[in-house]
């Protein structure tokens, strides 16, 4: 089995990072984790409070279930993986089952704070940007997918984002085996990732990626 760990901050273009690896191995073979599912529910907290949590501190993730899920695929087992919502801020009744898989691939921004998903991971990969192109596409994220107008992105992203990637995401770099620098977008590092990833299942440079998994 290959655990590849992703990480990089909010906007940074792990998602991208994400689909390219998929292309190169065969999707039904892979199971996905991401850290978004892992937030800690806040039920019991009303919902003006609820607006004030910093999602880019690692105290807000329950990296301990994250964690005993990875390692209960990495023995075989299925996981039930929670659903988190952002507009309410407190995970669903309703979980996604999930079976073990040969590649596990989990994503997230803080995910390289925890020092035991550090370990867990085969090949941790550090997806960066320039702090401009990742607000952008913060903006856009924000407003199409968590009900955030551009004022209230702008003020999170002064007073919590930027402030939480310099303190928490971006030195977590040094624990990358891959820097990916401009997202998806950089067929380089991309094709580096994909010959770590042969590596790690052991094929050469002529075997094909899919004739490992048959």
């Amino acid at each position: 089995m290959l655990i590849i760990g992703i990480c990089g901050g909010t906007g940074s273009g792990k998602t991208t990072v994400v689909n390219k690896i998929l292309d190169i191995l065969p999707v039904d073979h892979v199971a996905i984790l991401s850290q978004d599912s892992y937030y800690k529910d806040n039920s019991d907290i009303s919902m003006e409070e609820r607006k004030h949590i910093n999602f880019d501190h690692p105290d807000s993730i329950e990296f301990d279930l994250l964690y005993n899920h990875i390692n209960e695929l990495k023995k075989g087992h299925s996981i039930e993986k929670p659903i988190y919502s952002y507009i309410t801020c407190t995970r669903s009744s309703e979980t996604i089952h999930i079976d073990s898989k040969d590649v596990i691939l989990v994503e997230g921004i803080l995910l390289f704070t925890d020092k035991r998903i550090r370990d867990i991971c085969n090949v941790k990969v550090f997806v960066d940007a320039p702090a401009d192109e990742r607000l952008l596409r913060v903006i856009k994220r924000d407003i199409i997918e968590r009900g955030r107008n551009v004022e209230q992105t702008l003020d999170r992203y002064i007073n919590t984002v930027k402030p939480m990637h310099e303190q928490f995401i971006e030195p977590t770099k040094r624990f990358a085996d891959i820097i990916v620098p401009l997202g998806g977008e950089n067929t380089v590092a991309i094709n580096i990732l994909a010959s770590t990833i042969r590596q790690k299942l052991g094929l050469n440079k002529d075997q094909d990626i899919n004739s490992v998994f048959h």
